[in-house]
């Protein structure tokens, strides 16, 4: 199957063939010929599957089509809600790539920066405007942003949305549009009060779904390391040493973790820089915009950006602290292995984090494999205690005459001895 095969215009396939695309994901595959006949679509994928193309380029066929034939009233005629900045900056970014030989214009407005130069550009008049909740609603209030003339409404990542409290607003700005429209509904996982919304605002939608909800791609390898809390600053600094990893992704669970974590690497000599909510929008966008641009190799991330960051040719993922929520972890390996490409996920699995980790299996169905083969490497017994780790059991082996491989007979690589702990999360 080719692009040219769904009938896209020829201004959109230049573009995209000016991108070197030539084969369409599974996503848009289905996806685009849908979207053409103009029905409701309700899509369940992963991160990383080519969404963004999947409704961008419908949509701007469709808007084009409409400026030629069908002249109506100007004014706002798409709207795309996304629960991120970073990520309405790369639906933004998308658009102006896919959109790059056509007329229509568009723009994305957020929080955390002043709001001259969105509303500036909603004076000028736009086709079409990605947005996250808080800003669109204020700017709803301010009388800067009018959606009567919406044909097309995209929700991004409602999960998302739902995880960051964000639902309450959502349905606001749901009841402003205008009833007679074309909704794209997208999420990676189904929960309850999302099927619920779904229901309310989707007319006899094509449902379509690539992917089980909250499984892991084939293209990234899953490598897990037991390790000691105290000891996870020297295990990354361990693997960073390999300077295959040209870039890494790394995620924290907390902005003050984040923050350690790139002030420890920059001490080691590894340059490295935390993007998290608590980061001004300028100094975020100059940390992203240095790790793309390979002038950072590190970039330590809150979960915030777990899906708001897409960088080509992304080859590592390190969980340096495990997502208490499982569906995270899909999400934050979903940074590499994109469009096909393969991807290395590396996972640091303290004695705090097992019940984590438990869930996370639970949720791919399946373990993630072993790596025993490092100075670090620790297990657990069944009353939870932490065994020495590799190095210090080398040192106790030559004091007491015992070879390491005899005192170790009999462990395995399945973690399983990990399960027994029943501790609560913290």
């Amino acid at each position: 199957m080719s692009f040219e095969k769904l009938n896209l215009i020829e201004p959109i396939l230049r573009a995209l063939k000016t991108e070197g695309y030539t084969q369409p994901t599974p996503i848009q595959e289905q996806a685009i010929p849908v979207l053409l006949e103009r029905k409701d679509l309700l899509g369940c994928a992963q991160t990383g599957t080519g969404k963004t193309l999947a409704f961008a380029a419908p949509i701007l066929q469709l808007l084009h089509q409409d400026e030629l034939y069908v002249k109506g009233p100007s004014g706002i005629k798409t709207l795309i809600l996304t629960p991120t900045r970073e990520l309405a900056i790369q639906i933004g970014e998308s658009f102006a790539t896919y959109g790059r030989y056509l007329k229509l214009k568009h723009t994305v407005i957020f929080g955390g920066v002043s709001q001259k130069s969105q509303t500036d550009a909603l004076r000028s008049g736009i086709d079409i405007l990605i947005a996250t909740p808080g800003r669109l609603l204020d700017l709803m209030d301010q009388r800067y942003v009018h959606l009567q003339h919406v044909k097309i409404f995209v929700l991004d990542e409602a999960d998302r949305m739902l995880d960051m409290g964000f639902i309450h607003d959502v349905k606001k700005i749901i009841a402003k549009l205008p009833a007679k429209r074309q909704t794209l509904f997208f999420s990676a996982t189904m929960p309850p009060e999302i099927s619920k919304l779904a229901n309310t605002i989707l007319t006899n939608p094509v449902r379509v779904e690539v992917t089980p909800a909250s499984t892991t791609a084939n293209t990234v390898q899953q490598v897990l390391y037991y390790v000691e809390k105290s000891d996870k600053r020297s295990l990354l600094l361990h693997l960073l040493k390999d300077q295959k990893i040209e870039s890494a992704l790394i995620f924290t669970r907390t902005k003050h973790g984040a923050d350690k974590v790139a002030k420890d690497l920059n001490r080691a000599g590894v340059q490295a820089e935390a993007i998290h909510g608590n980061k001004s929008q300028n100094a975020r966008q100059r940390a992203l915009s240095n790790f793309k641009e390979k002038q950072t190799r590190v970039l330590v991330a809150t979960d915030i950006a777990a899906r708001g960051i897409d960088i080509d040719d992304l080859s590592h993922v390190i969980n340096y602290e495990l997502p208490n929520i499982p569906e995270t972890y899909v999400h934050r390996i979903g940074r590499t292995g994109r469009a096909g490409a393969s991807g290395i996920a590396f996972s640091f699995c303290d004695s705090e984090e097992k019940e984590f980790l438990r869930d996370i299996h639970k949720l791919i169905s399946k373990s993630i494999p072993v790596m025993e083969d490092h100075p670090y490497h620790s297990t657990s017994n069944g009353n939870g205690a932490a065994r020495p780790h590799a190095a210090q059991r080398q040192s106790a082996s030559r004091k007491s005459g015992q070879s390491n491989s005899h005192r170790n007979s009999g462990r395995n690589n399945s973690g399983r001895s990990w399960s027994g702990d029943r501790r609560g999360r913290n």
